[in-house]
């Protein structure tokens, strides 16, 4: 699910929402950031790190493809968790506090686009890769 969400910000997202007036597209990405931000969305993207670090725990112990599930958690966990704590949620807090209408803000805007969606990359990226990993651990236990 974190995968499709963030490949589909990747690919169209962004780019609809940079097409957009400046303060038109920067006022739908703060509604975005804001509607994001629900228990339910957050029950997946956490509950999914939580989830691959107990598989690749248990995995190590019981399934022959451990290695590729624990690869799998730590990606995971690492390039799309973190990064997201660490670069995206930062450049989401910085265009919540700006003003589409003032020139500093449609600067802001710009600048953004851009590295809010290179960080978003990485976590596609990531989030496509653990999935390929899980899917290929599945086939040589049999689960596929």
């Amino acid at each position: 699910m974190m995968a499709g969400l963030f490949v589909s910000f990747s690919t169209f997202m962004m780019k609809a929402l940079g097409s957009l007036d400046s303060s038109n597209g920067m006022q739908a990405m703060q509604a975005i950031n804001r509607t994001i931000l629900r228990p339910s969305f957050l029950l997946v993207f956490l509950g999914t790190a939580v989830l691959a670090a107990v598989s690749g725990f248990i995995a190590y112990a019981l399934v022959k493809p451990w290695l590729y599930i624990i690869a799998a958690a730590a990606i995971y966990i690492f390039a799309c968790i973190l990064s997201t704590g660490l670069f995206n949620v930062p450049l989401n807090n910085l265009l919540e506090r700006a003003d589409a209408e003032t020139d500093e803000g449609q600067r802001l805007w710009r600048d953004y686009l851009s590295q809010w969606t290179n960080w978003n990359h990485v976590r596609s990226f990531a989030c496509v890769l653990s999935t390929i990993l899980l899917a290929y651990s599945l086939s040589e236990t049999g689960g596929l």
